[in-house]
């Protein structure tokens, strides 16, 4: 019996550890497909960080963020346009960077509090079962998916709010300008874009969590 809980615990740590260096992959490519919009290059970070948050357990959404700005901090070129080393993170830019750590953690609490028990992730406690699905009337699983909906769709976008007031923030500190200025810079170009990205992401993941348990 022991061992059998030993090869489990052993299991779901490979398990984990394989899903926090996949996500980083993700995030990493998904910095390189870039857009040049001025000062700050459209990306796809946005849709690849939300969909951690949505698909993975709180531990690992913060773990693979952070392990994904370390690997930019040393110099791996993981941030958009294929660059690292810590300029990037102090450079005019960099305040979105810090603030998908910032952004990571508040919406993985907001999960937390939100759905007490169960989390957000593939494996974070127990799924309804197909039958217990089918016994629920067809208006109560239009109400269960909308609200699941809702709750991953606002950690979403409490993640890009965080994101977009730090990046704020350090534009401002770092280009030396106004707060109109730089929101109108670094974040008016690109809120229509992200909420279409984190609505396709949170569908994503969604329909991701159906098929991995």
């Amino acid at each position: 019996m022991e061992t059998a809980r030993t090869k489990t615990s052993a299991s779901a740590r490979t398990r984990s550890v394989a899903f926090v260096g996949l996500t980083i992959a993700i995030m990493a490519v998904s910095a390189w497909v870039t857009v040049p919009l001025g000062p700050v290059p459209f990306t796809l970070q946005m849709f690849a960080i939300t969909f951690a948050i949505v698909v993975l357990r709180p531990k690992e959404a913060i773990a693979a963020i952070a392990g994904y700005l370390l690997l930019g901090a040393v110099g791996v070129p993981v941030f958009s346009g294929m660059r690292g080393g810590l300029g990037v993170l102090a450079g005019p830019t960099g305040g979105f960077l810090w603030g998908y750590l910032l952004g990571v953690s508040a919406a993985v609490l907001f999960l937390h509090l939100a759905r007490p028990g169960r989390g957000s992730g593939p494996a974070r406690g127990p799924r309804p079962t197909a039958a217990e699905r089918a016994a629920l009337a067809p208006a109560q699983r239009a109400v269960a998916f909308l609200r699941a909906f809702g709750v991953d769709l606002a950690a979403g976008l409490i993640f890009t709010a965080v994101a977009y007031v730090c990046g704020c923030v350090q534009y401002m500190a770092v280009g030396q300008v106004d707060l109109m200025t730089a929101f109108l810079t670094a974040v008016a170009p690109f809120m229509v874009v992200d909420a279409c990205k984190i609505v396709a992401a949170v569908i994503c993941a969604d329909a991701v969590k159906a098929v991995v348990k």
